[in-house]
């Protein structure tokens, strides 16, 4: 029996990862086996970087697929208008999809003593929960329940005979703590969600961070920074040309709305901000705008860095941290973090859109 593996797909879920490993005792290191899933991100040389950390015992990637992969799902999707023929469909739909991913999955997860996921909502919680594989969820962001509960707003209407059909009896899946081989659900921080739920167990991300050394930091600067000298530059060079002793502000980007709408926004955002300094632009890693050529005059990070890991760099200091829809909680590196949040959203798409957990 193996250890533990970690199924994970987003920079984020490798850098929360990171941090879970490099906190426990030195002589359980190198016996995990982490997983990148191609499904929603280009993890580029990752991999490759990671393994040279020599904090795994492997590193395996991951050629997720989803539904739409395999047109003859396509059928049980669709909505008949009436509860019970979507009921019989989603279990069918359920069973085929899992068979269907089974030769796609790279390692045999029975295999392991315990196995995390970070979103169980991907095709990966369909194949766990029908091949009765027990596993832990993990948050998919930070506080991300906090503002979007999928499981209960994917299945608004009649939620608690869903829930009971996926968590007590297996025939259909919903994620979120609520699949029946499902056995605990990590999340950040209990207190701030609506709809707490006996699987939800809080691990703080800060507490982890807090028993990081040194060392163990510059091993998740390692596998993730790709440039470092371009990096330090760009956080310490104090003095930028044309801007001398302006103030700092750092603007983090989210995959919002239409890639032109998104462009909008965040020129919105830069002409409230611009007059307070010299703006900085952090990309999102799934943010697919071309902010490099859009906003060529502004200084920006490599999109693959999590924005947490400012926190490792001593002396760096930012005026202002602002964010649409990020969760600007973890961040140690401003004097001010502002979250413009929902109301702001509601200025270029509908409501409905964005504001998921106020129509449960």
């Amino acid at each position: 029996m193996k250890e533990r593996i970690y199924i994970c797909h987003t920079y984020y879920h490798v850098y929360v990862t990171f941090l879970k490993e490099l906190t426990r005792p030195k002589e359980q290191r190198r016996q995990a086996t982490l997983v990148l899933s191609s499904l929603s991100i280009d993890f580029e040389q990752l991999k490759d970087r990671a393994s040279a950390t020599g904090l795994f015992e492997v590193v395996v990637e991951f050629d997720e697929k989803r539904d739409t992969a395999f047109p003859e799902l396509a059928k049980y999707r669709q909505d008949t208008g009436n509860l019970v023929k979507n009921l019989i469909n989603r279990v069918k739909f359920t069973r085929k999809f899992a068979h269907a991913l089974a030769p796609t999955i790279p390692v045999n997860l029975k295999e392991y003593g315990d196995v995390y996921v970070y979103c169980d909502s991907d095709p990966i919680g369909y194949y766990l929960n029908v091949y009765k594989i027990p596993y832990h969820a993990l948050e998919d962001g930070l506080n991300c329940l906090k503002n979007y509960d999928a499981a209960r707003y994917d299945n608004r209407g009649h939620f608690g005979l869903k829930a009971f059909l996926s968590e007590r009896c297996n025939l259909i899946f919903i994620q979120n703590g609520y699949g029946k081989y499902c056995l605990d659900m990590e999340v950040n921080d209990i207190s701030l969600l609506k709809y707490p739920y006996r699987k939800y167990i809080q691990q703080p991300r800060q507490a982890l961070v807090e028993k990081l050394t040194q060392g163990d930091k510059d091993i998740i600067l390692q596998a993730f920074v790709r440039d470092m000298e371009s990096l330090r530059a760009q956080l310490f060079n104090q003095e930028e040309e044309g801007a001398p002793g302006r103030d700092k502000i750092l603007i983090l980007t989210d995959p919002l709305c239409s890639l032109n709408i998104r462009e909008r926004i965040f020129r919105d955002i830069i002409a409230m901000y611009e007059p307070e300094g010299k703006i900085f632009l952090k990309p999102h890693p799934r943010d697919g705008l071309d902010y490099r050529t859009l906003f060529a005059e502004y200084p920006q990070f490599d999109a693959t860095v999590p924005m947490e890991m400012l926190n490792f760099f001593p002396g760096i200091r930012f005026k202002k941290v602002v964010a649409v829809l990020t969760e600007v909680g973890a961040i140690q590196f401003a004097d001010e973090k502002v979250r413009l949040g929902e109301a702001f959203m509601d200025k270029y798409e509908d409501p409905l859109i964005h504001r998921q957990n106020e129509q449960i």
